[in-house]
């Protein structure tokens, strides 16, 4: 075979909403598929971020005119575009035999733009497609003509099989966890199972310089991403995560995990982002990971999202000494009835006590708020306006009800008739202003109420802005400008000498 070369892409999305807007991060799935390659077999890997510009501005979403909801829907039809046309500039130079296309819900109409170029490119282009929006709607995918194969699940070892059947002209009904087509039907292979040792994975970030098109162009925090764990044990009700991942968490041990942020300390980086859904997931391997963190990165900073029940003094206080500098909640919603039909597993009064001790500990604080929920009130939503108002944060993170398929909300949603099968995530996410899943609240009621907890948002973070610029001014000195939140190392002896009592 002449052309072992495989593209991998993350289809633009940001970039659609706004020119300017940039994505400045090296994908994840595509850097661990791009390892898998590497390390398994003899073929070409290329990775092309389409949501990366080297000239961007900052992104900064705003719901209030819905402006940059209207370009994304108008330059998904107009394939003419730049960020289009970059697409098959990147096809037709690299050459590609097979391209493979990172797919959540909220992208596959951009997705399905991408397949569609890489078919005129060349015909005879196998695109495959993955990630979360194939897993959970399976051979739905293949009703796009211009997708060929739909892999179910992780990727990194079906990949490798479906490189070696292709490379050797072999049926593709051998390759586990892929949906292709035969005699113009979908056909199911049969399940992978998952990845059970994480720590025998590649380094997302191992061979960047070498697969990432433009490597040369990102920044530095473009790698500053990372995973310890895969899956998360709660069962929220608007959340996909489980179907990717499942419920049983499976981790990477903390020896592994330390090893790679001490190759991107080896790069220049000072701090790193954990992409978990629930860093640590249980306080046993939270105090484990940062006693690791702390003996073998001294000098490293990071943040991460984790869950208002696994925020105590005790946690905090070992994430603190081990260089945690910010932390990202959940809260969701300021009304108890709501926490619980969504199934948070907490209270409001509960999360504001965990902001509290986060802020004690002087670790910035974002929170994540969304509004929109199918069983929301005026009053429901009022509660969470007051919550926005009130919480200690430096910022908020906004998003607006949108139920993705695979998970129970958008189950629920077309039980009561909010959603029908003619209902495209794609064009209803998080960033749409036209968004209303409200049983009980009309699309004018929610949009005016909805403008005013975006208003309060727009306020709220324009004063964190300037809150979290006094709080790195006071916590790094000298160091502010590198962005290098400092260890505490005070707090890191106390903790180091008490680590061994709790058995870590």
């Amino acid at each position: 075979m002449d052309r072992k070369r495989i593209l991998l892409i993350d289809p633009p999305f940001y970039r659609l909403f706004k020119e300017t807007f940039s994505l400045v991060k090296y994908p994840l799935s595509l850097g661990y598929l791009a390892a898998a390659v590497r390390m398994h077999t003899d073929w070409d890997v290329l990775v092309y971020n389409g949501d990366f510009s080297p000239v961007s501005e900052p992104l900064e979403m705003t719901y209030l005119t819905g402006q940059g909801f209207q370009n994304y829907l108008k330059r998904l039809k107009d394939l003419s575009g730049k960020v289009w046309q970059e697409i098959r500039t990147v096809v037709s130079e690299y050459g590609p035999a097979v391209v493979g296309i990172s797919a959540k819900s909220p992208t596959f109409a951009s997705v399905r733009a991408v397949a569609s170029l890489v078919k005129k490119v060349d015909a005879g282009t196998m695109v495959v497609v993955g990630g979360p929006h194939p897993t959970v709607v399976g051979s739905r995918v293949l009703d796009c003509p211009d997708i060929d194969v739909c892999v179910v699940g992780e990727g990194e070892k079906t990949l490798i099989d479906l490189l070696r059947a292709f490379e050797n002209q072999i049926e593709l009904a051998g390759v586990r966890g892929i949906f292709y087509r035969q005699g113009g039907r979908a056909v199911a292979t049969l399940p992978r199972e998952s990845v059970k040792d994480l720590d025998a994975l590649g380094f997302p970030h191992q061979f960047a310089p070498e697969v990432l098109r433009d490597y040369v162009r990102y920044p530095l925090k473009a790698f500053r991403h990372i995973f310890a764990t895969r899956g998360c044990p709660r069962n929220c009700f608007f959340c996909g995560s489980r179907e990717m991942w499942g419920r049983r968490v499976r981790f990477r041990s903390p020896e592994n995990v330390a090893q790679e942020i001490k190759s991107l300390q080896n790069k220049g980086l000072k701090f790193v982002h954990f992409d978990d859904d629930m860093f640590g997931v249980n306080s046993r391997y939270l105090r484990a990971l940062s006693k690791e963190i702390l003996d073998r990165c001294p000098g490293i900073h990071w943040s991460c999202e984790t869950h208002v029940r696994l925020i105590s003094r005790e946690n905090v206080s070992f994430m603190k000494a081990a260089g945690c500098y910010m932390i990202q909640l959940g809260v969701e919603s300021g009304n108890d009835r709501i926490l619980s039909e969504i199934r948070k597993g907490f209270t409001i009064k509960e999360a504001l006590e965990a902001c509290e001790v986060v802020n004690r500990h002087d670790i910035s604080l974002e929170t994540f708020f969304m509004a929109g929920f199918p069983q929301e009130t005026r009053e429901t939503l009022r509660d969470t306006l007051r919550a926005i108002e009130r919480i200690d944060c430096d910022k908020v993170v906004y998003s607006i009800f949108t139920p993705y398929p695979g998970t129970e909300a958008f189950d629920f949603c077309r039980k009561k008739g909010l959603i029908d099968d003619s209902y495209d995530a794609s064009l209803h996410n998080h960033q749409s202003p036209a968004n209303c899943f409200c049983l009980r609240i009309a699309p004018e009621q929610f949009r005016a109420l909805s403008a005013r907890i975006e208003q309060a948002v727009d306020e709220k973070n324009r004063l964190g802005r300037a809150r979290k610029v006094e709080r790195y001014s006071r916590l790094l000195g000298p160091d502010f400008s590198a962005g290098t939140p400092p260890v505490r190392r005070d707090q890191a002896l106390k903790v180091s000498k008490i680590l061994p009592s709790v058995g870590l």
